[in-house]
């Protein structure tokens, strides 16, 4: 414990456990935006290859600005991969790469602790809310 603290309050290589603290909290927000982990876990769905309308169709709310901006950070970041297909009309597929496919188990972790955990979260909102 004395390695994490620091004059003024806590290490943050500590905190994240690496020497580049920044660099990981980049990573998991955008890792945890709003769509990135429904992006994923649809292409994951869909075989781990799927066309944009199909992206759209299955990712609840999101709006085609959102998922092409998503899905160019995504493949920006190594995670997916895009195809174009020379067909009249053009042809787009996006496919998890491994690196993609990698952080499948620990979304898929997090959603399952949302599930699980979701009515106490909720309970403790009520009560923190009420009068």
């Amino acid at each position: 414990m004395g390695k994490a603290r620091k004059a003024g309050g806590l290490d943050p290589a500590a905190i994240c456990r690496s020497s580049d603290p920044m660099a990981v909290r980049e990573l998991l927000s955008k890792i945890g935006d709003t769509w990135t982990i429904f992006v994923i876990l649809s292409l994951d769905l869909l075989g781990g290859r799927a066309r944009f309308s199909e992206l759209e169709r299955s990712v609840p709310g999101i709006s085609q600005r959102m998922l092409s901006s998503t899905l160019k950070n995504l493949e920006r970041d190594g995670l997916v991969i895009r195809e174009v297909f020379a067909e009249v009309p053009p042809r787009v597929e996006y496919e998890m790469t491994a690196l993609g496919k990698s952080l499948l188990r620990p979304t898929l972790g997090l959603v399952d602790w949302a599930k699980a955990n979701w009515e106490q979260v909720r309970q403790a909102q009520s009560d923190y809310d009420a009068p």
